[in-house]
C-alpha cells in the first residue's frame, strides 16, 4: 500500500469515526495487520494509527505553497458562511417544509455548491486526494434533488452536510490550521 492510499484510507477513517470493515483483504486489512486500525466489524484508528495519519498529513502539507493553502481556505470560508445558515435553517424546517420551501432550498444550494466547486478544484491543484470532495456533493445533491431530502444533513452517509464537513476538517488541515484556532477565531463552523 503506498503512502497515498495509506493516507486516504486513514483520513477517511478519522473523518468519519469508524467505517465498516467490508473486505476481508486489501487497504483495511493492510492496516489492520499493521496496527493502524482496531480489529473489528466497524474499524477505527488506533493510536499508532492515529500517529501514522498525523505524520502523513504533515508530509503532505510539506509539499504544498502555504498562501495557496491559505487562499483556499479563505475562498471555503465564504462559501461556508452562506452554506452553514442553509443547512441549519433547514434542520429546524424539514418536519415542515412545503413543496416551495424545499425549492427554494435547493435552488439555493445549487448556487452555493456551483460556489464551492473552484474551490475544490483550487484544494485538488494543491492536493489530488481532494478532488473526490467534488463528486461527493454532486452525488448528495443529485439524491436531494431527485426527492431524497435527507440527502442533505442525514447522519453516517455522504449527506451534503456530513462531506461539507469533512471538506471543510481537510481545508483545516491543509491550511495548518486546527478546530480549536478556528473556533478562537470565529471562523470555524
Amino acid at each position: 500500500m503506498t503512502d497515498a492510499d495509506q493516507l486516504a484510507l486513514l483520513q477517511t477513517v478519522r473523518l468519519k469515526g469508524r467505517m465498516p470493515r467490508a473486505e476481508p483483504t486489501g487497504p483495511v486489512e493492510d492496516c489492520v495487520a499493521a496496527g493502524l486500525l482496531v480489529d473489528a466489524p466497524s474499524v477505527r484508528l488506533t493510536d499508532a494509527g492515529r500517529a501514522r495519519l498525523a505524520e502523513l498529513l504533515v508530509a503532505e502539507r510539506a509539499g504544498v505553497d502555504r498562501a495557496a493553502a491559505e487562499d483556499v481556505y479563505d475562498r471555503f470560508l465564504a462559501v461556508n458562511g452562506s452554506v452553514k445558515p442553509l443547512i441549519s435553517q433547514w434542520q429546524l424546517t424539514r418536519d415542515s417544509a412545503g413543496p416551495d420551501e424545499v425549492t427554494a432550498v435547493l435552488d439555493r444550494l445549487d448556487g452555493l455548491h456551483a460556489q464551492v466547486l473552484p474551490v475544490i478544484t483550487a484544494a485538488a491543484d494543491l492536493v489530488a486526494r481532494l478532488a473526490t470532495y467534488a463528486d461527493r456533493l454532486d452525488a448528495a445533491l443529485r439524491r436531494a434533488r431527485d426527492g431524497d431530502m435527507s440527502w442533505l444533513t442525514r447522519p453516517m452517509v455522504d449527506s451534503y452536510h456530513t462531506v461539507w464537513f469533512e471538506l471543510h476538517e481537510e481545508l483545516i488541515g491543509l491550511a495548518g490550521r486546527t478546530r480549536a484556532t478556528e473556533a478562537e477565531s470565529g471562523s470555524g463552523g
